[in-house]
């Protein structure tokens, strides 16, 4: 009886210690979103997915995201997400209420990760869609959006950001059909890098992001 209670005791212990440990990780975490649209329209419920990532890697669990959204006036919107069927997915419905440039700022729920999405254009409905932003500048967007910002700088999206020199892509330039290649299948390549299952087109946004000419560069 001692024994069975000893071995009750140890296996409680282990499983207490092994959920502290997960409560108490350190680490940071990427998000990245399925789908960030050029404009949304006001008053219309917004879908966002997004999925959450260790280290940018293993999908998280259990966690507890928000989204909050602020203009420069001082509107703001707010909602929770809800974990979807897809380990580490999370979906939520914000409606921005007026016009504008909205900011949204994503919170991991895991440790004080968060993404600061670029600013996002709000029309009021009826009015006529917003010009297309060009391939470049929606992969500048997308660096963002889906999570590139995690692990690599470049200095037209997070100049702050403190990384190794590998993955500083500021004024990188890469062979474009091995680079689509590569951010279609990261696997080509020995790389810690999840397949993100990244649309044509936003490899094509990306891939011109990466390779665009810096200012000065264009200038001579």
């Amino acid at each position: 009886m001692k024994s069975q209670q000893l071995v009750r005791f140890v296996l409680s212990m282990l499983v207490s210690f092994a959920l502290v440990s997960i409560a108490f990780a350190g680490g940071w975490a990427t998000i990245t979103l399925n789908d960030f649209p050029e404009y949304t329209v006001a008053g219309k419920p917004w879908n966002l997915i997004f999925t959450v990532r260790q280290h940018g890697q293993m999908p998280l669990a259990g966690l507890r995201p928000s989204v909050r959204a602020t203009t420069a006036n001082g509107r703001i919107a707010t909602t929770v997400a809800k974990p979807t069927a897809t380990r580490g997915e999370y979906t939520a419905t914000l409606t921005l209420p007026e016009p504008g440039e909205w900011t949204i700022v994503i919170d991991s729920g895991f440790n004080a990760s968060a993404t600061k999405l670029q600013n996002l254009r709000v029309i009021a409905a009826g009015t006529p869609v917003p010009t297309p932003f060009s391939p470049a500048t929606r992969g500048l967007r997308l660096f963002t959006a889906k999570g590139c910002v995690g692990c690599h700088r470049h200095l037209e999206v997070n100049p702050e950001h403190k990384t190794d020199a590998r993955f500083d892509l500021t004024g990188r330039r890469f062979q474009q059909d091995y680079l689509k290649k590569f951010l279609a299948d990261p696997s080509i390549k020995p790389a810690e890098m999840p397949n993100l299952n990244l649309k044509e087109d936003e490899i094509e946004a990306l891939a011109a992001f990466i390779n665009k000419a810096s200012v000065k560069q264009q200038q001579r």
